[in-house]
């Protein structure tokens, strides 16, 4: 399994929208607005990375309203 946090721009007053359309895409845990450099985080899961990028350009990136995203993966370090 693997998991990404994906950091997501959206155009001005489209950040509410958009991370409800996303958070009911298939494989993606949250959807949250937030401030700051960013206006969406999205948990995603998926069975492996290439599964992982067929769910954020496919799907994700397909979402009206996004001018942005960034795909940061999760490592177990320990």
């Amino acid at each position: 399994m693997v998991q990404a946090y994906i950091l997501i721009q959206t155009e001005v007053g489209k950040a509410a929208a958009v991370a409800a359309e996303i958070g009911a895409i298939q494989g993606v845990v949250t959807a949250e607005d937030v401030t700051g450099p960013y206006d969406v985080i999205v948990r995603a899961e998926a069975a492996d990375v290439d599964e992982l990028g067929q769910l954020v350009v496919a799907r994700v990136q397909g979402v009206s309203g996004i001018t942005r995203t960034l795909t940061c993966p999760v490592v177990k370090l320990s």
